[in-house]
């Protein structure tokens, strides 16, 4: 049975004190994070990444989302407009799908050659040894939802027209595609399950339950990171607050619509 609303938000909150706190170590150590969100379209990497960022601060934790490439940047090294991404000191940056759209979607919808994926699948573990060797802690999460599920989410965003963007040519092109896709996600877990970048498969037919158990595996690998708030001196106004000179709408009570 799908987890309740109230009881997933009760779940999060502590969670997402504990995200708080990993942001203030990050801050405090200068640590660079570096989280990959990969899956099938409808698994839910939008949601976790929600999740994940509810109640941080996005100066500090930002998400990459990037689009189809360019011309010139189809003629760069692969892996280039992904560096310009990366996390500088403090900083953690969460990928919506990442360098890992060669070995899924490019591969499968026949946007990159056999030459090409064999060369990425090579290239993976050594470009991320170099981030690992450089001190970034890299998280890798496959979310996992299974064909009925993704069936059912993909009619659900045909019939609610505030979830109809999320429906792309690519989406449809792809629901006949599901073994195709099953036998590119083995591949590329074969070739890039690592010992300095393992693989982290979460169950997502569940969101709600994936969304915790991912966050709550993120925690425990990360280091010690309790770190107290700045204490911050907060002295009386020794005056009057201003009063507001110009009209301001009030809330509405009873909102009908």
């Amino acid at each position: 049975m799908a987890m309740k609303r109230k009881d997933y938000e009760a779940a999060l909150e502590p969670l997402t004190r504990e995200l708080v706190s990993m942001t203030r170590w990050a801050k405090a150590t200068g640590a660079r994070i570096v989280v990959l969100f990969e899956g099938r379209d409808t698994a839910g990497k939008g949601g976790a990444i929600g999740a994940v960022r509810h109640g941080l601060n996005p100066r500090q934790v930002r998400t990459v989302a990037l689009t189809k490439p360019s011309e010139a940047e189809q003629t760069q090294w692969y892996f280039q407009r992904y560096i310009a991404h990366l996390p500088a000191a403090g900083e953690i940056v969460l990928f919506d799908r990442s360098w890992y759209n060669r070995a899924g979607v490019e591969k499968v919808m026949g946007y990159a050659s056999k030459e090409q994926v064999d060369a990425f699948l090579k290239a993976v573990p050594a470009f991320e040894k170099l981030l690992v060797d450089d001190g970034i802690l890299l998280f890798k999460y496959w979310l996992g939802a299974d064909q009925a599920e993704q069936e059912a989410r993909l009619r659900e965003r045909l019939e609610d027209p505030l979830k109809r963007w999320k429906l792309s040519p690519i989406d449809l092109a792809a629901r006949g595609k599901y073994d195709d896709y099953t036998k590119a996600r083995e591949a590329m877990l074969k070739a890039t399950h690592t010992d300095h970048a393992p693989w982290t498969l979460v169950d997502f037919n569940d969101q709600r339950r994936g969304r915790l158990t991912l966050i709550r595996d993120l925690l425990s690998r990360v280091p010690d990171t309790h770190e107290e708030p700045e204490a911050i001196d907060f002295p009386e106004l020794g005056r009057e607050p201003v009063k507001e000179r110009y009209k301001v709408l009030k809330p509405i009570k009873d909102w009908e619509g």
